[in-house]
């Protein structure tokens, strides 16, 4: 029997190779003689490098970087065996670099992202993924776009640093120094949100206050996103108002779209095919998953959804543990979902239970392992 195990992330507990492992040592203790495929996912956010380097193999490198507040931090990136290249926004602008006491994104900057493009095209890299999610920031990629050369002047004709503060104060573009892309160089975008860049819905006021913005912080950004648009117009001929998902981590979308010609991408969907997801699940007998909270949301966009989709093309039976199960909350179950199985495994605090997800993650998944290994048995002998 084939088992495909992959799992999203536990978040605040476990990363999703974490997860995989500790559900493939569950299975392999109920029935070690199944061959158990681990293929950890992610969807774009924090732990895409890891998962993806080790699904698809590669490697990861560490670069010092410039980090959200202007120090320097070490960011992973990945290099697969095709020549791609993995990075994560987050290793260089990631909200967890920031101390909760410096939130603000009018002051954080992209500027370590745009080095570690700028890295990935100087080696070489004709493909380059950039999950977007969990940033610190809201400049419209002004930081990682003054990486790659770009400057961006005042009225007085003086360069501003790529802040979120800076946004309303542009009034004249240089792109002269931009950094050339090599012919046939690819930028996709590892992204599942669809905000647009600035509004209600934008960056700034449904993402910025979680950032660490104030009311007053959140009109000013929202504001220098609307200026930066029209800057943008005006010099590239580009529009990006209505671009779908232009506001995730943000803004940094619009303006990669905008100067580099950068493509999103559904974050599961493509890590799910630099992982080669579908063809392990065609040849799967059971597939498992799991992520930390399951409720509305599980079953629209997220990772468990896209791993649903693919058991549901190919009809395979899908296993999800989760840490937390809100029933109230889930929908008619799709049809090939074959069980929900909480990972808890009695009264306990949820901090207790993150502190020791790795051992009840195995726990469950040996019980599972059992059940499987005897309904195997049993349909073999019949």
């Amino acid at each position: 029997m084939r088992i495909v195990v992959c799992p999203d992330s536990f978040k605040g507990s476990l990363g999703s190779p974490e997860v995989g492992e500790a559900i493939r040592r569950g299975l392999f203790q109920a029935c070690p003689d199944f061959t158990v495929c681990v293929k950890p996912l992610a969807d774009g956010g924090e732990g895409t490098v890891e998962a993806v380097v080790l699904a698809a193999g590669g490697e990861v490198r560490e670069l010092e970087v410039t980090g959200p507040l202007w120090g320097k931090v070490q960011a992973k990136v990945g290099l697969l065996p095709d020549g791609t290249c993995v990075l994560e926004l987050a290793q260089a602008a990631g909200l967890p670099l920031v101390p909760e006491t410096e939130r603000n994104p009018r002051r954080t900057t992209t500027y370590g992202v745009g080095e570690m493009l700028r890295w990935a095209i100087e080696q070489g890299c004709r493909k380059i993924v950039l999950g977007v999610g969990g940033s610190a920031t809201c400049d419209g990629g002004m930081g990682a776009l003054s990486a790659l050369g770009v400057r961006f002047l005042d009225d007085t004709g003086k360069e501003l640093e790529g802040t979120g503060e800076n946004l309303s104060k542009i009034a004249c573009i240089d792109t002269s120094g931009l950094l050339c892309l090599p012919e046939g160089t690819e930028i996709l975008i590892a992204s599942d949100v669809t905000n647009p860049l600035y509004g209600p819905l934008g960056a700034a006021y449904v993402y910025g206050p979680q950032k660490g913005a104030s009311p007053k912080d959140v009109a000013y950004l929202d504001q220098g996103l609307r200026h930066f648009a029209r800057i943008i117009e005006t010099h590239l001929g580009v529009r990006v108002d209505e671009l779908p998902g232009g506001g995730a981590a943000g803004g940094i979308v619009a303006g990669l779209y905008a100067f580099l010609g950068a493509r999103v991408v559904p974050g599961m969907q493509l890590v799910a095919k630099l992982v080669g997801l579908e063809e392990a699940i065609a040849k799967a007998d059971l597939v498992v998953t799991g992520e930390g909270r399951v409720d509305r949301q599980t079953f629209f966009g997220k990772v468990v959804a896209g791993v649903a989709e693919i058991c549901r093309k190919y009809r395979k039976p899908l296993v999800v543990l989760a840490g937390k199960i809100l029933w109230e909350e889930l929908p008619e179950l799709p049809e090939e979902i074959a069980g929900i199985f909480p990972i808890v495994d009695g009264p306990m605090s949820e901090k207790e239970a993150m502190e020791k997800a790795e051992t009840l993650v195995e726990r469950v998944a040996f019980v599972l392992g059992r059940m499987v290994r005897r309904l195997f048995q049993e349909s073999v002998q019949t």
